[in-house]
């Protein structure tokens, strides 16, 4: 394995050159033991850093940021009482200055040598943290090997975008501690990286040489756009006024559950730059059925959370959870929302019903009507049950034209009415499911027509709805 990037190397890579400024102060060691004295000294001089953290300002690709950088080599990286004030302080600064933080932390927890006066210090991190994510701020953080112990269970886990060096160490309990304790290895594979992109802990494995790169595009999709003149948007394709018979709705039924049709991937590349996408809840879940991002459409940089109608299983708990995680973060740093609604229906399964799917259904819906940041909703394409109505009750609701939404596929609906499957296109029209419907209803804002160009359009109407007050 090569050799790991030291802090000095590691700022080097990632700010642009001559930006550095350094904010750290010598620590008080008055009332330290000696021999605590000795192995500081020792450690300064071995890891060429005064402490196991360095904080400061400087730029990431001309973005201003605040910088809290681990250096493992001086003492494995922990965390005593004054480094926990030279991270709180870095952190008040950069809320006074209003900076984005970036975490780069290396480190297997507190240190021993102080115990628990520097322990209870992680609370005072976290508080810090905390306070700079309420102000709006964004906060991106970079797991380095190992990342553990108490800087896993406060700042290292507190950002709103979380990464991990390849092959890195991450975990609560370094393996060597558990192993003395339990009397057995820790399973292998667990505390890696990898698997914890994986199932959802973080959000993706960089490696250093593309960190620069990412984090300067994360930043810039954390920053709410300033006020733009909305883009033009083509007329309202409002949908007909007489009622859509019976065969067209079902044709539209029909044609939404083709193979061949765009869902919100193909929506994404149509519309939107600049994607970065998020992965997970952030606490162990993660569901394909979910796309989670940061892009911009039509320069309006915002939070995504959409449906994706290709994913191997109907959505589930943690993909609602994870659509949350979405709503939160949109809310915390003011910036818009897009969902996007496109599913069959969500997970039935015993799984689902004790992971809380009818509670993640009803909280989803609570979130997203409580949101006070823009909010615009695209109904793509299927939309059947609470799983589709979730993510549909934006300020702005857009259709396409052979969108449709409904309790239960109609097919189903026949089942309970008719007992068979054979009054599913009687059921479609009777219950008003189809785009042209919801709008002449006041549920749809607008439809947009099938056909070439859909999707750009989609886009357009979805900027205009996201667009910044003026």
């Amino acid at each position: 394995m090569a050799p790991r990037a030291t802090s000095a190397e590691l700022l080097a890579t990632l700010l642009d050159p001559g930006t550095w400024i350094s904010w750290d102060s010598p620590a008080d060691e008055s009332g330290l033991a000696e021999s605590y004295r000795d192995d500081l000294a020792r450690s300064r001089e071995r890891a060429g850093t005064d402490d196991s953290v360095i904080t400061g300002r400087g730029r990431i690709d001309g973005t201003d940021v605040a910088v809290v950088c681990g250096e493992f080599r001086f003492l494995g990286g922990s965390i005593g009482a004054a480094t926990a004030d030279r991270i709180v302080a870095v952190v008040e600064r950069a809320r006074e200055e209003r900076l984005p933080l970036v975490g780069l932390p290396a480190s297997g927890g507190t240190r021993m040598q102080e115990g628990t006066p520097a322990f209870v210090r992680m609370a005072d991190i976290a508080r810090a943290v905390h306070a700079h994510s309420g102000a709006g701020l964004a906060y991106v953080a970079w797991l380095r090997h190992p990342t553990t112990g108490g800087v896993l269970a406060s700042w290292a886990s507190l950002a709103q975008v979380t990464w991990a060096e390849p092959d890195a160490l991450v975990g609560f309990l370094g393996p060597a501690v558990y192993e003395v304790l339990h009397g057995a290895p820790f399973p292998a594979g667990v505390q890696t990286s990898e698997h914890l992109a994986e199932v959802g802990v973080i959000d993706g494995v960089v490696p250093l040489e593309e960190l620069r790169d990412r984090i300067a595009a994360t930043l810039r999709g954390l920053t709410p756009s300033g006020p733009a003149a909305p883009p033009a948007v083509a007329a309202s394709a409002a949908g007909p006024s007489v009622p859509v018979d019976e065969a067209e709705t079902w044709e539209r039924v029909q044609r939404t559950r083709s193979g061949q049709r765009p869902g919100a991937r193909d929506l994404l590349a149509a519309i939107a730059s600049d994607v970065v996408p998020l992965s997970g809840t952030g606490a162990g879940e993660r569901d394909a059925a979910l796309v989670l991002a940061l892009a911009s459409v039509g320069g309006i940089r915002c939070v995504v959370a959409a449906q994706d109608r290709d994913a191997p299983a109907p959505i589930g708990p943690g993909g609602l959870r994870t659509a949350r995680r979405g709503m939160a973060l949109a809310q915390q740093l003011r910036l818009p929302l897009l969902t996007v609604v496109d599913t069959p229906g969500a997970e039935l399964s015993a799984t689902a019903e004790q992971g809380a799917l009818a509670g993640e259904i009803a909280r989803c819906l609570a979130d997203l009507t409580s949101l006070t940041v823009p909010t615009a909703a695209v109904l793509l394409g299927q939309g059947t049950g609470g799983g589709a109505l979730a993510l549909l009750p934006a300020a702005t609701r857009i259709a396409a034209g052979d969108a449709w939404l409904s309790p239960l596929p109609p097919e189903g609906a026949s089942a309970i009415v008719h007992k068979d499957a054979a009054h599913a296109a009687e059921m479609a029209h009777v219950q008003r499911v189809s785009a042209a419907a919801m709008h002449a209803d006041g549920s749809i804002d607008v439809v947009i027509p099938e056909g070439e160009g859909m999707l750009e359009e989609i886009g357009r109407h979805v900027a205009r709805a996201l667009a910044p007050s003026s």
